[in-house]
């Protein structure tokens, strides 16, 4: 029997979107909290960006492999990722995110800088050589490609009126990325990764030699503390832009907005608990305290249903 071509392409996207979901269930940690509080188009959505996002980190951070190879993976796969959006792909991941594309009005624009910024990983470094920053404002264009872009793609899922979201959403970003960076010195420092600033360690006084030695066990000092608690203070600082980008959104949308902003706010406040040690053991949210934060985020996703 043959089956009618769209009933075909509605089982191919539906298909898709549960890949995605899977995808986005298996990985997505803090991600995923938020994605079930949205309506399920918009999660769906998500997962489907999600999806995308995690392709092109598993390329760049598979240690197993030399850089010039992950480079080359990650140019093919960026090559087929082009070519699906002019014919059909078989990739499942693609054909979400094209549906996802059409349906919120994603530009391509905003998906290449995202591959952009993640292939910054990828520079070829020289043995034993360290990939660093040199300013803030150097940090804060990575930020801007990994995270922040991220920020925009989502608010146009989420929905907004007010063109004040796109920059709250892209400081938002960067307020997310600082606390990733924070939290992960020790094992970034291991993968011969420094995203602390320059000039920020120039100011306090320390050495590429200094943090490979907090990695590898010497016990923190307080001028590292207050380091690391500088650069805290600048991501607290773009938090406020969260703050004030939820109001913005699609009032069916703000709740996972809420939920994102705590998780990922709450860890930095751990952070600060410790005094800043994050060499000792890795800082997390428990599964319990991000229930809790999820229930509040779904029953405020159901006032807001209500309210309409």
């Amino acid at each position: 029997m043959t089956v009618p071509q769209e009933v075909t392409s509605a089982a191919r996207i539906a298909e898709a979107y549960r890949a995605c979901r899977e995808i986005a269930r298996r990985e997505a940690k803090n991600f995923y909290w938020a994605f079930r509080v949205l309506p399920q188009r918009k999660s769906d959505a998500m997962c489907a960006v999600y999806a995308f996002m995690r392709r092109a980190d598993d390329i760049s951070d598979d240690e197993s492999k030399p850089i010039e190879l992950r480079r080359m993976e990650m140019q093919q796969w960026l090559e087929a990722w082009r070519a699906s959006r002019v014919t059909a792909s078989d990739d499942l991941v693609f054909v979400a995110l094209g549906e996802t594309q059409r349906r919120f009005d994603i530009p391509d624009s905003l998906l290449e800088e995202l591959v952009s910024g993640t292939t910054m990983d990828l520079e070829p470094l020289e043995a034993d050589e360290v990939q660093t920053y040199e300013s803030f404002e150097d940090l804060y264009r990575y930020c801007y490609l990994v995270a922040s872009v991220v920020g925009l793609v989502c608010i146009r899922i989420f929905g907004y009126s007010d063109v004040r979201a796109e920059a709250l959403a892209e400081e938002t970003g960067v307020a997310f990325q600082l606390t990733n960076i924070l939290r992960d010195v020790k094992e970034d420092i291991e993968r011969n990764r420094v995203y602390l600033p320059r000039d920020l360690m120039d100011e306090f006084g320390e050495s590429l030699k200094d943090l490979q030695q907090l990695a590898k066990g010497r016990a923190m000092t307080e001028r590292e503390r207050g380091m690391l608690a500088t650069l805290a203070i600048r991501a607290e600082k773009y938090y406020i832009a969260g703050r004030k980008l939820i109001p913005l959104l699609d009032r069916d949308s703000r709740a996972a907005m809420w939920v994102l902003m705590t998780i990922y706010h709450r860890l930095l406040g751990r952070m600060a608990q410790k005094q800043m040690d994050v060499f000792t053991e890795r800082v997390g949210i428990s599964t319990g305290e991000k229930l809790v934060i999820l229930a509040r985020g779904a029953a405020m996703a159901a006032m807001n249903r209500m309210l309409g």
